[in-house]
């Protein structure tokens, strides 16, 4: 929905919002916001909120600390979940003071790199998301435990799923704020959900992804239960990823789709398609970008482990969905909902961008389930593994040029500067696996 400054005015008024949250993504995909009473609304509404930028997780230093929040009028949205005094929403875009957007901004650089595709004809990248999550049960104080609320699987019903109340929940807070919710499920590990959302272009879907997280965080706690998009919060079942359904429009025409190819799919979609997978190995770092991510991307969970493509089985890292017509597209299956969306989008798209520019070969599909086949045979095929850890990721994160140029030297710098420092504190850190195995036979 579009917005002007005037609907905002009148809308705060007849609906008595008291405060305003000028929300904005850091580096790392943690939602910040300056909270300011509605008194100082119209400051916000001039682009004339300053924040301390130094304060923020892979910003600026100390000595070039003010910046200005720029709100996008479209994200602006009253929390249902307060009743009285009641909280709105914008979601603002990150400038220096002399007017130019912020170079380690994550919405400006998938602005970016979106700009980059509009110069070469596509006017819109829809992306359809689809992030899991997991609800625990909290202890006594409210804090967080790793037990879970319920025991179903894919698919299941009361009273196997537990969680069904406070999902239902979720989905009509969400619709009350703009979403149009698709479907909503139990997934395949207990405790573990999805709820779907309808497409959007690139900066919506990733606009609607962070509000996504912090409307489930926020009617979990209200039902006593901690929600979690750790990609890999339990040993023995599945992990929590988050597909992203991808294709390029040019005006109301889907490039993805060819009707006279045997797959429906367009020489744009193949080359697009070659890109991602010539280019996965350097952005896992930035789809996947913990250490525990990588312990999602093991064989035996459904989740893609090898850099291949298919039609027809989900364990290839690309999979190409039925619908055709408007609907064709393709899901990338690694990203994590641990993954800043922004970030996470802009470097599938220049990826993509990259095999639609050198005219790159989309390699032969594999329709056998890779999960059985040896190693020899993999190599034989042609079909490389996704990264194992953190560490193999950033390497070859700087080694891609393509990447790298996507993120902006400021953004890269400090993203590559922080997974180094958590690497090195998992690595040097003493592990409870390590105690039970070693202590008492050594």
């Amino acid at each position: 929905m579009s917005y002007t400054k005037d609907d905002i005015r009148r809308i705060a008024k007849e609906q008595n919002v008291r405060f305003i949250r000028l929300q904005f993504t850091d580096l790392l995909g943690t939602i910040k916001n300056v909270e300011i009473p509605v008194s100082q609304l119209e400051k916000a509404l001039d682009n004339k909120m300053m924040f301390d930028g130094s304060s923020i997780e892979g910003y600026v230093r100390i000595e070039e600390s003010d910046m200005y929040l720029y709100p996008d009028l479209d994200t602006w949205v009253v929390f249902p979940w307060v009743a009285e005094d009641r909280i709105a929403r914008l979601i603002c875009d990150v400038y220096m003071p002399d007017g130019t957007p912020f170079a380690g901004d994550p919405r400006g650089i998938l602005k970016r790199v979106l700009k980059e595709a509009e110069e070469m004809g596509y006017t819109a990248m829809n992306v359809g998301p689809e992030p899991e999550f997991f609800l625990f049960k909290t202890d006594d104080k409210g804090n967080p435990t790793t037990e879970l609320n319920d025991q179903g699987g894919y698919f299941d019903l009361a009273p196997m799923d537990l969680g069904e109340n406070c999902r239902r929940e979720i989905v009509l807070t969400l619709e009350e704020m703009g979403f149009e919710i698709e479907a909503s499920h139990h997934e395949v590990a207990p405790g573990q959900h999805e709820i779907d959302f309808k497409y959007a272009d690139a900066i919506k879907a990733a606009d609607q992804i962070q509000t996504f997280k912090l409307v489930v965080k926020t009617i979990a706690r209200q039902h006593g239960l901690h929600a979690s998009f750790m990609p890999k919060p339990l040993f023995g079942v599945n992990g929590s990823g988050m597909h992203c359904h991808q294709s390029l429009f040019k005006g109301s025409v889907n490039a993805f789709y060819d009707e006279s190819d045997k797959l429906g799919l367009s020489q744009t979609a193949r080359h697009y398609m070659a890109g991602v997978l010539n280019h996965a190995r350097a952005f896992a770092a930035i789809t996947n970008p913990t250490v525990n991510s990588y312990k999602r991307l093991v064989p035996g969970y459904e989740a893609p482990c090898y850099v291949a493509w298919s039609a027809s089985n989900r364990s290839p890292m690309i999979r190409i969905p039925a619908s055709r017509g408007l609907s064709t597209r393709i899901e990338v299956r690694s990203p994590d909902p641990a993954a800043n969306p922004y970030l996470a989008l802009a470097v599938m798209l220049k990826a993509g961008l990259d095999g639609i520019k050198n005219k790159t070969p989309l390699p032969a599909p594999t329709d056998r389930n890779i999960y059985v086949m040896t190693d020899e045979e993999r190599i034989e095929e042609g079909i490389p593994s996704l990264p194992d850890d953190l560490k193999e990721a950033l390497t070859e994160l700087i080694r891609s040029e393509v990447i790298c140029d996507a993120l902006g030297e400021h953004a890269l710098a400090h993203f590559y500067e922080l997974k180094e420092i958590e690497w090195d504190m998992y690595r040097t850190q003493i592990h409870e696996w390590e105690r039970d195995q070693y202590l008492t036979l050594f």
